[in-house]
């Protein structure tokens, strides 16, 4: 496996041999295709930061992320969520396909 992007908390990963992509989340690894990577990706978007701010909104700054057709939940705090928001970014960007170029994003 080829290590695309690390960030403080998670891993990015691309097998060498087959069409999948790997995130190491420390506690354990999900495999993923390029669909669910997109999903990811979409998922994470959608998280609004800015409730995680707000105590009426999310009282305790917490944020439950399913994944692969809810085979995989974590529960992920504030600072999780912003850096799986980087390593989404990053990663898309230096695998050639975002909009944002690497070397900006870099």
């Amino acid at each position: 496996m080829t290590s695309v992007y690390q960030s403080k908390f998670y891993t990015l990963y691309q097998s060498n041999t087959d069409r999948y992509f790997y995130i190491d989340f420390g506690q354990k690894v999900v495999k993923l295709s390029f669909c669910q990577l997109l999903a990811l990706r979409q998922k994470v978007n959608s998280i609004a930061i800015e409730t995680h701010f707000d105590a009426d909104l999310n009282k305790h700054g917490f944020e439950l992320l399913m994944l692969c057709n809810k085979e995989h939940l974590f529960l992920l705090n504030t600072l999780e969520i912003l850096d799986l928001k980087n390593l989404v970014c990053y990663g898309f960007a230096l695998l050639g396909i975002s909009s944002e170029n690497a070397k900006a994003v870099y």
